[in-house]
Parts: C-alpha cells; sequence; structure tokens
C-alpha cells in the first residue's frame, strides 16, 4: 500500500486581524475540533460560505450590524482608496 503525498493549498495573501474575544473562541474550538490553522478555517469558511449559508440571513445579519456598529470599512475606503 503507497502512501500518497498530501496537497498542500497555497495562502498568497496575508493580513492582519482583529476580532472580538467571542469570535476569536470560536475560531480556537474549530481549530481544536479540525486541527486546522486559524488561516485555512477562516479560507474554508469565505471560499464555501455559500454552501452552507442562506444569502438572505447573512445578508440581514450585515444589515443588522452595520445599524448597530456603522460600516468602519466603508469610512477607511472613504479617507484612503487603497482601502
Amino acid at each position: 500500500m503507497t502512501m500518497s503525498k498530501k496537497k498542500s493549498y497555497p495562502l498568497p495573501k496575508r493580513f492582519p486581524v482583529a476580532m472580538t474575544e467571542q469570535a476569536y473562541a470560536r475560531l480556537r474550538q474549530i481549530n481544536a475540533e479540525t486541527g486546522l490553522g486559524n488561516n485555512y478555517i477562516l479560507t474554508v469558511l469565505l471560499e464555501r460560505l455559500d454552501k452552507f449559508t442562506d444569502s438572505q440571513k447573512l445578508s440581514h445579519e450585515f444589515d443588522d450590524f452595520i445599524s448597530e456598529f456603522g460600516s468602519p470599512a466603508a469610512a477607511k475606503k472613504e479617507g484612503n482608496k487603497d482601502g
């Protein structure tokens, strides 16, 4: 029986991430359950988001968040064309 070499999944984009304690705790929980690093967990979640979310519910959650906290990313883009 020959073992095949596992493929490497490239992650060429890197950026600093800030999140709430609750979000980070959930990320660490998924890390413990799957054995994946934070970068791979976020990649799987974002690349496959449409497979396991209801787009209308997700849009509603974003609208609720923006209603309560504003849209910091949009405000930043207005002052900085590079985003």
